[in-house]
């Protein structure tokens, strides 16, 4: 069991931000991608034992993408309730003054990948920021290259679109 845990740790834990980023980046929100990599590190660990090679990270993120889409199920209901609460809806708060333009930009961004499906979010999240290749991610997603590369660029064009949509209601939101 010692020498499972070990070799698990040797192979696995490397690749915790790498996980963590992508449950970030297909759930949303920083508590649930946090229980998104601690669900998905128990459950590699238990399965473990079927694990063959020396490189976990591609084994490994299948299982945080398959534990991000099983959480966002579960929560799926949940995540289009929107609580209101009197006190801060009734306060007209005041705009956020931002200190500089990069931090606009890194907002606008983050805001328009929100605005993504999550097939999108999960694409993009994995070529532009993991680096996969075509290949691997058909392999990972179990697609044909031919969809992978025409998903992916459908999923560029709509984070282009959305962005244009965040600076366009932010400028009218000014006027």
């Amino acid at each position: 069991m010692q020498e499972k845990r070990s070799r698990f740790e040797e192979l696995c834990l490397p690749h915790l931000d790498a996980a963590y980023t992508l449950a970030r980046f297909l759930v949303g929100k920083d508590g649930d991608a946090q229980d998104v990599v601690q669900e998905a590190y128990l459950r590699a660990f238990k399965g473990f034992k079927r694990f063959r090679g020396e490189n976990a990270r591609p084994w490994l993120m299948t299982i945080v993408r398959n534990t991000a889409y099983s959480w966002i199920k579960k929560h799926a209901r949940e995540a289009n309730i929107i609580r209101l609460d009197p006190e801060i809806d009734a306060a007209s708060a005041p705009k956020p003054q931002l200190e500089s333009f990069w931090e606009e930009r890194l907002r606008q961004l983050h805001e328009a990948l929100s605005r993504l499906p999550v097939e999108s979010r999960e694409i993009l999240g994995l070529r532009e920021i993991e680096g996969w290749s075509y290949q691997k991610l058909a392999s990972a997603l179990k697609l044909p290259l031919g969809t992978v590369m025409s998903r992916l660029s459908r999923a560029r064009e709509r984070l282009r679109r959305e962005i244009e949509g965040v600076r366009n209601m932010e400028a009218q939101d000014e006027l």
